[in-house]
């Protein structure tokens, strides 16, 4: 049996369940299933209740209008997502509360009230105005995890101007690709961000991608390093934040708009290699990160609140900023990595801020475990009342670390499943009430109708198949940028009228969902999704190569480690070298997350007859499994070649 398949079967041999404390239970949001019967009524009755708890400038004519693969959601209504984020708050006793304590690098932090924050957003949303931006007009943002990145996101919202926020990770080619594909009108940067006390030359990737994006008319640039970073202001184009914000007008009208309207777009993985633009529109994006956040983390007014994802992210979009915001929460935002300036950093800024809810990646946490447990019982985490999880499926040992020494047995943890495609959180526990099993997303969110179906789409009860969703919800996304055809071809071909996750996944006896992993071409390292198809036309793009095929591999620590599998041009001599240096070529073209753990010189590459890479076989060589049939390939020896070099490899 292949490692997979048998870490699947003891996953679904978990016996271990944990239920809410009655303290919990009797404090939570949601205490008994009558929200999951109101559900079952009436879905679309259950989001409506949750879009009045918003507030319209109109009401809906109707909730759900669907034609697949289109959804309308609220058809008719008018509102404002920066207006629900600080307008509707400041008018009440939230006016002088945190509304982000923002944590830097170095230590350094910035509390911003909501007060304070409905102004900074006021002020840059009149600054994007005399720069031209309309709505409708599209802003890239290319930030590191400072509170300008909020600030602008929120700006945009207000003057519905869709914006596309780029991981400060990424090179400049993934950063022009992604300006070219949208038509960005203005770039907002910063001279440079920090990771681990080194300085990332935002400004420098920035400028190297707007030699090829005709459609940028204005570069606004944040000081963030100042001396430390030298920059080049080109005369015309390229404006300093903090100039601009001078003497600027603290309010702005927040545009009616359409909850149709695009509120944002965020670009993801796809099997071809480019990245596909998600769009997410007004109303139901607002209204399902509203109700998850109020939900799966049972927030409470008192609450002090950390994601740690990056917002260049969807999980930073929902869970830092829109979804909390929008409750009247306290949203922490950090910038800086776990382990820096030591292994302690994130159990430090727990204790310093009395954090109560904490959600986080099953890399971060496994990366806890492997630096060991004594290092969390350094501080104060009694202040934790929720746990969370994200990006990745979260294996029972580590659950049950995260469980013991982070929560002290007493927190319940909201494993969550969800893509950027979704917007919002699917398939969950409610803390106050779902009783937990280590590894499993558990069930559905109310409203949510996924099941996990075989090849022919035919539910299965007790199993595996794929994880798929059979009704339109709010959040959802409505489609991929200037692409109709890629969009109904990758979400809704497989299963006519259904949605396509993606992702494979299981059922036990119990209805409760274990997911996975993806079962396309797009691996989840770290949590991020990568393409396989972009890492191997950044190697094929170095002279040296002339053809590469790369695979996911399971890893303890990032869910998924790259291998490449890459053919020289037959002039080039392989060396460990020229192996650091594809290595870092592709970290240039795509970022450093990209960068392959294990790179494999071969002859030749496992084809069928007709050509066909067999990438099926490269995973099993990878993760040291039974190879399969092999009788289609047109020459059989290549994998057992490849076999023998990866088995020399890791001996």
């Amino acid at each position: 049996m292949a490692k997979t398949e048998k870490a699947i079967e003891a996953l679904l041999k978990e016996g271990r369940t944990f239920s809410p404390s009655k303290k919990f239970r009797d404090n939570a949001h949601v205490q008994d299933e009558a929200l999951y019967r109101k559900a079952k009524r009436n879905r679309e009755k259950l989001w409506e209740d949750f879009a009045k708890e918003l507030d319209w400038f109109k009401k809906w004519r109707k909730v759900l209008t669907w034609k697949v693969p289109d959804a309308k959601w609220f058809t008719g209504g008018k509102l404002n997502v920066s207006y629900n984020c600080l307008d509707r708050h400041i008018e009440t006793a939230r006016k002088n509360k945190a509304a982000i304590i923002w944590v830097g690098e170095f230590g350094e932090s910035i509390t911003l009230t909501y007060w304070e924050l409905y102004r900074e957003v006021n002020k840059f949303a009149n600054v994007l105005k005399n720069l031209g931006v309309k709505k409708g007009d599209r802003v890239t943002i290319y930030l590191p995890m400072i509170p300008e990145l909020a600030i602008a996101m929120l700006a945009c919202a207000r003057i519905g101007a869709p914006h596309s926020i780029v991981f400060g990770g990424f090179s400049p080619d993934s950063l022009r690709d992604r300006i070219r594909d949208c038509k960005a009108k203005v770039l907002i940067t910063s001279d440079g961000g920090y990771r681990r006390g080194k300085v990332i030359p935002l400004k420098k990737n920035a400028d190297e991608a707007l030699k090829k994006t005709p459609s940028i008319k204005k570069v606004v640039v944040v000081n963030r390093v100042g001396d430390k970073e030298k920059v080049r202001m080109k005369r015309g184009r390229d404006l300093w934040w903090h100039k601009l914000m001078e003497d600027t007008s603290p309010y702005c009208a927040p545009e009616r708009m359409d909850s149709e309207d695009m509120l944002f777009i965020l670009y993801t993985s796809g099997t071809t290699g480019k990245p596909k633009g998600i769009v997410h529109t007004t109303g139901g994006y607002m209204v399902g990160a509203y109700a998850t956040t109020k939900l799966v983390f049972d927030l409470k007014e008192e609450d002090t609140y950390w994601c740690t994802a990056d917002i260049g992210w969807v999980t930073g979009h929902s869970y830092i900023v829109y979804g909390p915001l929008a409750n009247g929460a306290t949203s922490i935002m950090y910038e800086g990595a776990p382990d820096y300036p030591d292994i302690g950093r994130f159990w430090a800024i727990v204790e310093k801020y009395a954090v109560n809810i904490f959600y986080t990646a099953p890399t971060a946490i496994r990366a806890f475990m492997k630096w060991g447990e004594e290092h969390p019982k350094k501080y104060d985490l009694s202040s934790l009342r929720l746990l969370g999880s994200v990006g990745e499926p979260i294996n029972p040992e580590a659950w049950m670390w995260y469980h013991t020494h982070i929560g002290g047995k007493k927190c319940p943890i909201v494993d969550t499943w969800w893509q950027t495609e979704t917007g919002s959180i699917l398939i969950t526990a409610l803390p106050g009430l779902t009783k937990l099993k280590p590894g499993s997303t558990t069930i559905p969110f109310p409203g949510i109708e996924a099941d996990v179906v075989d090849e022919a789409g035919k539910s299965v009860k007790v199993g595996a198949g794929y994880l798929v969703i059979n009704s339109p919800w709010p959040s959802m996304l409505r489609g991929i940028y200037g692409d109709r055809r890629r969009y109904v071809d990758t979400y809704w071909s497989k299963y006519p009228g259904i949605y396509f996750t993606g992702d494979g996944a299981k059922r036990d006896k119990d209805g409760y969902i274990w997911v996975l992993g993806r079962v396309d071409d797009v691996m989840n390292v770290a949590g991020h999704r990568i393409s396989t198809m972009e890492v191997e036309s950044a190697l094929v793009d170095h002279p040296a190569v002339v053809e590469s095929a790369v695979v996911g591999k399971s890893h303890d620590l990032k869910g998924q480690a790259i291998v490449a599998f890459t053919t020289l041009k037959r002039d080039v001599k392989s060396s460990p070298k020229l192996l650091e240096e594809l290595r870092a070529h592709v970290a240039k073209k795509i970022g450093a997350i990209a960068r392959p753990d294990e790179i494999i010189f071969t002859a030749d590459l496992p084809k069928t007859r007709s050509g066909k890479i067999m990438r099926r076989l490269l995973r099993n060589i990878a993760e040291g499994a039974v190879l399969g049939d092999t009788t289609t390939l047109a020459d059989p020896s290549v994998v057992n070649q490849l076999r023998e070099q990866h088995e020399h490899k890791e001996g």
